[in-house]
């Protein structure tokens, strides 16, 4: 037979090579931290961090203590890297800010504040915080980098868009950074409050609510 002939033979009657279940590829283990983080950050909001166990994470994901140490070397770098991650899952993109802005700076404010307070009463959003508020005292590092992460940089965009309308002369501010800050705090601070105490409010309030803060708020930068 000649060899040609003998090798295609070969080849057809070789047996496939499948992977084993040995390492897990990058995806999946990616995949797997990703589920670890989140599901460490869920039983750390549902026990706190003193009831909620390594044994108990690791168990909720199927993984052995082993492999969860072989991340982080003790429960508090659990705890930290689980709300780093919600942070970063949570906090608003400053494109998707700059996406809503026009010559109108009523229309951007109020386009900006309607993704803002709609991501702050998100349950994600509601989550980390509870997560936060709970655990702050314990962790002061945890509200440092959400603000570094999310409110700062949410303040130096408005502090930017403010200082564009300043030079045009339609608005007149002394500190365009602390009336960011100032702007944050209505539009946010309220509606996210009300949902701690207990008494939330349907889409039509918190629109009319958010309508308001941006009159407001521009009757009190406007030149008079």
């Amino acid at each position: 037979m000649p060899v040609r002939l003998l090798r295609a033979s070969a080849q057809r009657s070789s047996p496939k090579i499948r992977r084993g279940a040995g390492r897990p590829t990058r995806e999946e283990a990616v995949q797997r931290h990703t589920e670890l983080l989140d599901k460490a950050l869920e039983l750390f909001l549902e026990r706190g961090f003193e009831m909620a166990t390594i044994d108990a994470i690791a168990a909720s994901v199927g993984m052995t203590k082993r492999t969860v140490y072989a991340r982080y070397k003790d429960k508090t770098a659990l705890f930290k890297a689980s709300v780093e991650r919600a942070i970063e899952r949570w906090i608003v993109p400053i494109e998707t800010l700059r996406a809503v802005e026009s010559h109108d700076l009523q229309a951007t404010l109020m386009a900006v504040g309607r993704i803002l307070v709609g991501n702050a009463l998100s349950p994600a959003g509601q989550r980390l915080m509870r997560v936060i508020n709970v655990e702050s005292y314990r962790f002061p590092d945890i509200a440092k980098l959400t603000f570094e992460r999310g409110s700062k940089r949410t303040i130096a965009f408005l502090a930017d868009l403010l200082r564009r309308f300043i030079k045009t002369g339609a608005i007149k501010v002394a500190s365009p950074e602390g009336a960011a800050v100032i702007f944050l705090t209505m539009v946010v601070g309220g509606p996210s409050r009300a949902i701690m105490w207990g008494q939330p409010a349907d889409k039509a309030t918190i629109e009319e609510r958010t309508s308001l803060c941006v009159q407001l708020f521009l009757n009190g930068i406007r030149p008079r």
